[in-house]
């Protein structure tokens, strides 16, 4: 199993974690999704995971990758 982490902004409460989870769930080949409120993380696991889709679907939604 394939795993990504992200830094993300925005996330600020339960709402902004299930709307995460919800939607990255619906992306090819994710398996779970866990997000991490107090440190803005977002962990994706799962087969053949396309790292820039899911940086992507992360901006659109509102919580854009932050820049290390």
């Amino acid at each position: 199993m394939q795993t990504e982490s992200f830094k993300v902004m925005n996330v600020k409460c339960g709402g902004c974690a299930s709307n995460i989870q919800t939607n990255l769930t619906q992306l090819p080949g994710v398996a779970t999704v866990e997000v991490d409120i107090a440190t803005g993380t977002v962990e994706v696991q799962g087969e053949g995971l396309n790292h820039t889709t899911l940086i992507t679907k992360l901006a659109e939604l509102g919580y854009p990758v932050a820049n290390s």
